[in-house]
C-alpha cells in the first residue's frame, strides 16, 4: 500500500506551488465569542454546534461540527493560558 506516502508527496507538491491543504475555514470572527458564551451556559458541544451558523463560504447557513467547536474552544483556552503566563 503506497497510499499514505503518495498522499504526503502530493501535499508537499501542493504546498510548493502555494496551494492550500485542507478545507475552507468555517469559523468567522464572531463564532468563537458566541461559542464561549454558550459554553458558560453549560451546553454540550453538540448543543453549541447546533446553535452556531456558518456565515461565509461554501458551507454558509450550515452548522459547524462538534469537533470544530471543540477545536475552536481549545484554541481559545490555549491562547488565554499563554497570555496569562507571559503577561
Amino acid at each position: 500500500m503506497l497510499l499514505k506516502p503518495r498522499t504526503l508527496e502530493g501535499h508537499e507538491s501542493a504546498r510548493g506551488r502555494g496551494e492550500p491543504i485542507g478545507g475552507d475555514a468555517v469559523t468567522g470572527d464572531a463564532m468563537p465569542s458566541m461559542a464561549l458564551h454558550l459554553r458558560e451556559q453549560d451546553l454540550s458541544l453538540r448543543d453549541i454546534a447546533a446553535r452556531l451558523v456558518i456565515t461565509e463560504g461554501e458551507k454558509k447557513g450550515r452548522h459547524p461540527s462538534p469537533a470544530t467547536v471543540l477545536r475552536m474552544l481549545r484554541e481559545h483556552d490555549g491562547a488565554a493560558a499563554a497570555s496569562t503566563t507571559t503577561g
